[in-house]
């Protein structure tokens, strides 16, 4: 590019880099506070909380205690053991049996089919062996 034309561009650059930075300090807010220090002016009232909570009190107490079952949650509750128990029961029998147990057993085995042997082919000839040339 002709000098002139790369005056005109650095110029250019100049007074965009000019004018942001002085849009930036002028638009900038006021120094902000420090941790510890109090409200500066009138309007910068302090937030109150009325929902919160102290976390202190959560973890000097432990853990909330389990709250009580009712009969038929207990009941259900047992139901599941005894089914479970129950299952258990019957894989380890299965298994002492030697069927397999579990999704397998399920799925009906068909004895392999006699696969027919063929006849081998021929082996290749053996390759030649060449001399060196040298």
């Amino acid at each position: 590019m002709p000098r002139p034309v790369l005056q005109v561009v650095a110029t250019g650059l100049g007074a965009v880099w000019l004018g942001a930075f002085a849009l930036a300090a002028f638009t900038a807010p006021p120094r902000g506070k420090l941790p510890g220090e109090g409200p500066q002016a009138a309007s910068a009232a302090v937030l109150e909380a009325t929902e919160a909570k102290p976390l202190v009190d959560e973890r000097l107490s432990g853990a909330p205690e389990p709250e009580e079952l009712t009969e038929e949650e207990k009941a259900a509750l047992e139901a599941e053991k005894k089914a479970k128990a129950e299952a258990d029961a019957l894989a380890k029998a299965e298994a002492a049996k030697g069927a397999p147990a579990g999704p397998e057993a399920l799925v009906p085995v068909a004895p392999p089919a006699a696969a027919k042997v063929e006849p081998a082919a021929p082996a290749p000839p053996p390759p030649k062996v060449e001399e060196p040339v040298f």
